[in-house]
């Protein structure tokens, strides 16, 4: 069977390798200088020039200039007071665009239990989700997940460290 296993991990490996590419990923892409070349498209035979081709807008993506992070109390999932005018902010902004989707990310410090911390991650996403459909966002537009202790965005130990991983975060899909 752990035969198999090295078989499979091994093609893995292979595949994976044989996938890959040399073109490095930090240099921005190249725009070269030259006038546009006629195409001719396997079809039709037809030319196509850059002039013949219609330029396309395309709205620009929803950003938020809102902060996008509740913090939480130690092993609760009480919605501070201080979040409500950042959640009546984001509510205003997902009212008036019904098309934009968010998701309800929680997150929970390093103490206690991986199902604890996944299921009290979950509440304090589900609390968030709560309060924005009452303030007029669908339940449409919002997923609630819980990544509990497994994505800490301090991965220190103290109290400070442990305060910024007591979350919840509204990102956009």
């Amino acid at each position: 069977m752990s035969r198999i296993k090295l078989f499979l991990l091994a093609g893995f490996s292979i595949f994976l390798v044989a996938c890959g590419t040399n073109v490095p990923l930090t240099e921005p892409a190249r725009v070269e200088d030259r006038a546009p070349q006629a195409v001719t498209t396997p079809a039709t035979n037809a030319s196509i020039s850059a002039r013949d081709v219609k330029a396309v807008e395309v709205a620009p993506p929803v950003v938020s200039s809102l902060n996008n992070v509740l913090y939480f109390d130690f092993d609760s999932y009480v919605i501070k007071p201080e979040a409500q005018t950042l959640l009546e902010g984001h509510a205003k902004r997902l009212a008036t665009n019904r098309s934009v989707k968010v998701s309800l990310a929680g997150h929970t410090d390093d103490l206690g239990g991986r199902e604890y911390n996944l299921a009290l991650g979950q509440k304090r996403a589900d609390a968030v989700k709560k309060a924005l459909t009452i303030l007029g966002v669908t339940d449409a537009q919002m997923e609630s997940v819980s990544y509990g202790k497994e994505k800490p965005a301090n991965s220190g130990a103290d109290d400070t460290a442990r305060a910024q991983n007591r979350r919840v975060e509204i990102l956009n899909r």
